[in-house]
């Protein structure tokens, strides 16, 4: 830790004093020449981009090619444009997710379904003391990072519609219904959609659109990312209580879902399949030639449905996968001329199944 304390320097710009540390950015930028800079919060400060390029700049005519910054915070889209204008050829970008299925042991993976990915709320010491966190951090969420992005945003009437998007998790939204229970235009709900989508909580899976002469549905699913925030926006504290609510198909869906998502990571596409002749696909993962159709399942003996045989065809599904709630994994015999054989396993095995597929 020493070590790395005198490679690095760490900033957060909620900080007063670190905030006042960068009065005049450049010349606090030249005095950590051969520093790792990390930045944490750095949307509070989107002017500090420019001083950015021309530091970059000079450390790489010094022979300073990359690892000099490392840019923490909440994304949204301005933010994003603004930083590709300013920083163009100088910066990738990561989305840091909370905790996936592969970076936890035996111990932490049973909770994380319940408890959701953030390390506050998953390694907490019981289940009231997690939702206890995760309903402040809702809190704090809207009062906080909310305001800063869209100031004339009503908070209350944002936290409604996340709670409205958790009772219909994975489902085709109505606009107009909500707009409706909500006292606001429809051009609201979709500006609130679009700021819960940039902020990261909220995931808009697109139909997928390929042309193969079918009628599929146009409209996106909604789902609540992160499960635990699911559930805290439900008021689900336990394990009991979720085993006993009516969203535990639709929560156990958009967990797998966000899982596959996050395992697979951002060079896959991500969209699902539903058809008027009754067609359906609950994820699919496509790169290249590879197209992974998924179909979710909350039971321990779950037998694949007609409509995702169906949409898997459809679609030249290379790779077919049932994720299920039951203990064993196994293969089904082939239902379609595709070739392409269903592999059936449970969510405690999705990443050894996804490696295993080469992926």
């Amino acid at each position: 830790m020493d070590e790395f304390a005198e490679r690095a320097v760490y900033l957060d710009l909620e900080r007063e004093e670190d905030l006042a540390l960068l009065a005049d950015p450049l010349l606090f930028l030249r005095t950590q020449r051969h520093k790792l800079v990390v930045i944490d919060e750095v949307q509070r400060v989107p002017e500090l981009f420019a001083a950015l390029r021309v530091e970059i700049d000079e450390r790489r005519r010094a022979g300073q090619k990359a690892g000099q910054f490392l840019l923490l915070g909440s994304a949204s889209r301005d933010l994003l444009a603004q930083s590709s204008e300013s920083l163009a050829g100088r910066i990738d970008y990561l989305e840091l997710t909370p905790f996936r299925l592969d970076e936890l042991n035996g111990t932490e993976r049973p909770k994380l379904w319940l408890r959701g990915g953030f390390p506050d709320s998953l390694l907490a010491p019981n289940d009231a003391l997690s939702h206890a966190w995760r309903r402040a951090y809702l809190t704090q969420f809207i009062e906080r990072d909310v305001a800063f992005f869209a100031p004339r945003l009503p908070g209350p009437t944002l936290r409604r519609l996340w709670a409205m998007i958790a009772v219909e998790q994975g489902g085709l939204l109505n606009a107009a219904k909500l707009a409706q229970n909500l006292a606001v235009s429809g051009q609201s709900i979709t500006r609130y959609l679009a700021l819960l989508v940039e902020l990261m909580h909220v995931r808009a899976l697109q139909p997928w659109h390929g042309n193969i002469g079918k009628r599929p549905t146009k409209s996106p699913k909604y789902f609540v990312r992160d499960s635990g925030l699911l559930h805290a926006l439900l008021d689900i504290q336990s394990d009991e209580q979720l085993l006993r609510h009516p969203v535990i198909g639709q929560s156990f869906e958009g967990f797998v879902t966000e899982q596959i998502c996050n395992l697979l990571g951002q060079d896959w596409q991500y969209s699902f399949y539903r058809t008027q002749n009754n067609a359906e696909i609950d994820l699919i993962a496509e790169r290249g030639v590879t197209m992974l159709a998924v179909e979710i399942k909350r039971s321990s003996k779950p037998v694949p449905s007609r409509g995702f045989y169906s949409g898997a065809q459809d679609i030249g599904a290379t790779h077919q996968l049932l994720v299920h709630a039951g203990e064993r994994a196994w293969v089904l015999p082939n239902a379609t001329n595709s070739g392409v054989q269903t592999h059936a396993v449970p969510i405690e095995m999705l990443v050894e199944t996804l490696q295993g597929f080469g992926f």
